[in-house]
């Protein structure tokens, strides 16, 4: 809800940059970051005389998607479809329409919402037209540059059922349906290289009344600020309605220096792009055959391999750290670092906390295991084994915790002399013991890390933040 009494519908149509060597219709290199216009040819520049010849790993790796997202794959055909952008240089776009490639699919989010997928279709990407001077947009530009490096790239474009209602869920969808593309291979699903890039078509109704006017941000290319632009423009329109005004069906683009949208162009249902069938390409007809074989060669996608973890960690596939560690690609470290029995609930907090960083997925499930034994055990404190697992990743992932720590001159303190520490700790903090003990459940909440911190100093990290809350919580008689 973006205010009282209103809801905000949101559908997304993410365009995704396949992971080819050359273009869709061209053996001109797909390559991100080259210097302008130097990735192109003759079908590239829509020079007179050039002719498309489709791309079969772009197939390939559309149909894998399709499958992916639980589309139906069909034979499709490709059209022709006409407007006059400095950066289409044949002046049209081929793309598919009324007969796309993947048609009726899902998504499942983390949280276990199913988002319907209405069709995904291939077509080429354009070129990018950079607007020099004023505000970077062609108004008050001074000229204008065109790189055609990235015309011609293979496109597949995602267009999602209005099914979410909050920029939370839309945020989750978009890195679901990356973490999707790259598991598969399909992408390397970069939003800051334009790899994915997502349009949000916003409005927002009554609860129960029929859809309002939406109006469609474009080329999002961050999952803050989608989430910023979808709130902003759905409580636009929520105080447009609320002063008796219409919204006006159109695009919109969002700036991230004032945090607004702002208004590109008008927008009817029916554009008149004059789609026709390409006359240089037949029909793309799958084998069935084929489309079983990449079937079969599919990764366990997010979605499952969450579920494998919640199973070993006892936790539901909804949980934070299990999210955590598969968007991390740890998951398969943490289910057999379990498996080997290690504390399930130990092992996904140092995945979420203390495991992004370069070289953790070169970590070994039986380093790690044996470590989070030695933490489990008593014989190293969280601090201490935060820092051996540090080491044990910086060294390669493989080595002896146990003799990382022995090195480190690490090993348990002795319950009695613990317990004089914490003695020693609350004689020299009166003020703040008599307050822990007089105080409720909040005020020891807050004092527990005050006294936990002081006995740390006093121990150089070698007591046990657990042992020190419970020598604490007997002191003061409960």
């Amino acid at each position: 809800m973006t205010t009282d009494g209103w809801e905000t519908v949101i559908g997304l149509e993410v365009h995704v940059e396949l992971a080819t060597e050359t273009k869709l219709f061209s053996a001109a290199p797909n390559r991100f970051g080259a210097a302008p216009n130097t990735n192109v040819d003759p079908t590239s520049l829509g020079l007179p005389g050039s002719l498309p010849v489709l791309n079969e790993r772009a197939v390939e790796l559309a149909v894998r998607v399709g499958l992916a997202l639980h589309c139906d794959v069909r034979p499709s055909t490709f059209a022709r479809k006409n407007y006059f952008y400095p950066d289409m240089p044949k002046d049209f776009q081929i793309s598919q329409f009324d007969e796309p490639i993947n048609v009726g699919g899902w998504l499942e989010l983390p949280s276990g919402t199913r988002v319907g997928i209405t069709r995904a279709h291939l077509e080429e990407d354009t070129g990018k037209t950079t607007h020099v001077g004023g505000s970077g947009r062609i108004g008050g530009a001074d000229h204008a540059l065109v790189d055609y490096n990235r015309a011609g790239v293979p496109l597949l474009e995602i267009v999602g059922e209005p099914d979410l209602r909050n920029s939370e869920d839309a945020r989750a969808y978009v890195e679901e349906l990356r973490l999707v593309l790259v598991a598969i291979g399909a992408s390397d699903g970069k939003m800051e290289e334009g790899s994915l890039r997502v349009d949000a078509n916003v409005s927002v109704r009554r609860p129960g009344d029929p859809f309002g006017t939406r109006c469609e941000i474009k080329n999002v290319n961050s999952l803050r600020s989608l989430g910023r632009a979808i709130d902003y423009e759905a409580a636009r329109q929520v105080e447009l309605l609320e002063a008796g005004e219409a919204i006006r069906q159109e695009t919109r683009h969002w700036d991230e220096a004032s945090g607004r949208t702002l208004s590109g162009r008008s927008k009817e249902d029916a554009e008149d792009y004059r789609y026709f069938l390409e006359p240089d390409l037949v029909p793309v007809v799958p084998d069935p055959a084929w489309v079983e074989e990449i079937r079969a060669a599919l990764p366990p996608l997010p979605a499952d391999r969450r579920r494998t973890l919640a199973d070993a960690a006892g936790r539901p596939p909804s949980d934070g750290e299990v999210v955590v560690a598969v968007a991390r690609g740890l998951d398969g470290l943490a289910v057999a670092a379990i498996a080997l029995g290690a504390d399930a609930d130990r092992v996904l907090t140092h995945i979420e906390h203390n495991l992004a960083v370069d070289g953790a997925d070169a970590l070994t499930a039986s380093s790690f295991a044996a470590l989070v034994a030695l933490e489990t055990s008593g014989a190293l404190t969280a601090t201490q084994t935060k820092d051996v697992l540090a080491t044990l990743v910086a060294e390669g992932g493989s080595g002896d915790p146990a003799a990382i720590a022995a090195a480190k001159g690490y090993e348990a303190m002795a319950s009695d002399a613990l317990a004089g520490a914490v003695d020693a700790v609350i004689a020299a903090n009166p003020e703040e013991w008599s307050r822990y003990v007089e105080g409720d459940e909040r005020a020891r909440g807050k004092l527990t890390g005050f006294f936990v911190g002081q006995v740390m100093k006093r121990t150089r990290g070698q007591a046990d933040g657990k042992a020190v809350t419970a020598l604490l919580a007997a002191r003061a008689g409960g």
